[in-house]
């Protein structure tokens, strides 16, 4: 689809529709097939998982949705989002609708650059060594393009290298390399991994030692994702709250997660909340990718927040401004990105072209998912949204047949007693007199 002709990704009242007429308004959206929709409804089977990992005995689903609101870099998006938590989808879509008031995300990504490393032991003499890797750039250059001749030639393949001695370990002193693979719009394990095996018999040659780990990196601090958003207060004013209040707690709630790794845990897990929805529907590693976030968050020394939000005070008032930066390895071709049909579809309706661009993307769900859940803290109170969806869940576990889960919900949230007793007893009552 041509994205400057989409339509507007801000449709209001689409979480009360039937589930067939989102079904129906998202396949307009996205232009998809019959057949896009029909692995919508059935995504993967039995037989196609058994292709893709091992000892398969059956498929587990989880709750395929889409955030709206989405205005990235002047486009609009539909987000696909794989996630069993209530709420999330939600809060993403109503924050997305608050950065449109301040003319939505701004996100970009950096080059696809990923690390291998080749752990060097026993080496003599490092400082030789290393002059002797270094040296060697060129012919390990030759070596990694001519691996991966279908990165090279869509414009990526080797970057450079690094040497890092590591003098003070438990197992002693070793020479770590670093190779630097650009890889383009695949998230570029398997080639990274390819590469480091490759290297390492030169490696040896070059620096006397021997190879023992020759694997990627997850903290891909090379692949950097970012967002940003200014949003005036006005847009924070709802149910008798003032939006200047609003803002200032959610620039004093981030400040807590700035200085304290306790909140900050918690605080990036909401990030996250977002990101691994996305990640999970389009096929991608999220562990791997929750690996890096993390440990990028601790980078400089101490585990902090991976956002920044504050006040700016401008002369029409004040306004919340906030950045998100963290690594994002995801690929658009390759691995179960391309063998999952689900996440085919999850990627038609997206309409990234690259890698670069979904990992923008997934920046400012990331960013969006913080706003809101540091909103509803600064405001209401986290639980009075999430534990209102929540009871859905409980009304569901409780055995309330579909017709009657959000009857027995709202019951349930009326009498403030979001408890499975209270949810049965409630069942009982209801289809007794059914």
């Amino acid at each position: 689809m041509d994205q400057s002709a989409r339509p507007t990704s801000r449709l209001p009242g689409f979480y009360q529709k039937p589930v067939a007429e989102r079904l129906e308004a998202v396949a307009a959206w996205a232009g998809l097939s019959d057949h896009d929709l029909e692995q919508l409804r059935t995504g993967l089977t039995v037989e196609l998982a058994d292709r893709m990992v091992e000892n398969v005995v059956g498929v587990f689903a989880l709750p395929l949705g889409v955030g709206v609101n989405f205005l990235i870099n002047g486009r609009d998006y539909l987000i696909p989002m794989a996630v069993e938590e209530p709420s999330v989808i939600a809060a993403v879509s109503n924050a997305a609708r608050l950065a449109r008031a301040g003319g939505g995300f701004a996100a970009g990504s950096s080059e696809p650059v990923m690390i291998g490393q080749v752990q060097l032991l026993d080496v003599p003499d490092f400082p030789r060594a290393a002059q002797a890797i270094q040296e060697a750039e060129a012919e390990l250059a030759r070596l990694v393009n001519s691996l991966h001749p279908g990165i090279v030639h869509r414009g990526g393949g080797f970057r450079g290298l690094e040497v890092r001695p590591l003098l003070d370990t438990p197992a002693g002193p070793m020479l770590v390399v670093h190779l630097l693979l650009d890889c383009r719009d695949a998230m570029g394990a398997n080639a990274v991994n390819t590469a480091a095996e490759a290297a390492a018999p030169l490696l040896e040659r070059l620096s006397g030692g021997r190879a023992r780990l020759r694997i990627l990196s997850n903290l891909t601090d090379r692949r950097l994702a970012w967002a940003e958003c200014r949003i005036p207060a006005s847009a924070f004013d709802a149910d008798g709250l003032a939006g200047d209040d609003v803002v200032q707690g959610i620039a004093e709630a981030n400040a807590f997660a700035w200085a304290d790794p306790y909140r900050a845990a918690t605080h990036n897990k909401g990030i996250m909340n977002g990101i691994d929805p996305v990640a999970i529907a389009t096929g991608n590693d999220w562990r791997a990718i929750e690996a890096g976030a993390h440990a990028y968050a601790a980078r400089s020394g101490q585990y902090r927040s991976l956002t920044d939000w504050h006040v700016v005070y401008t002369e029409n008032g004040l306004q919340l401004a906030g950045r998100i930066e963290l690594p994002l390895a995801v690929g658009i071709v390759g691995g179960a990105t391309r063998v999952h049909p689900t996440a085919q579809v999850a990627l038609k309706i997206l309409g990234v072209e690259s890698a670069q661009e979904l990992a923008a993307v997934m920046a400012a769900v990331g960013l969006a998912q913080n706003l809101s859940a540091l909103r509803a803290l600064a405001a209401e109170g986290i639980q009075r949204g999430h534990m209102a969806l929540h009871a859905r869940q409980v009304a569901l576990a409780a055995g309330a047949p579909p017709h009657l889960v959000d009857q027995i919900a709202a019951r349930l949230v009326a009498e403030g007693q979001i408890r499975p007793a209270r949810a049965a007893e409630l069942v009982s009552e209801v289809l007794e007199r059914a």
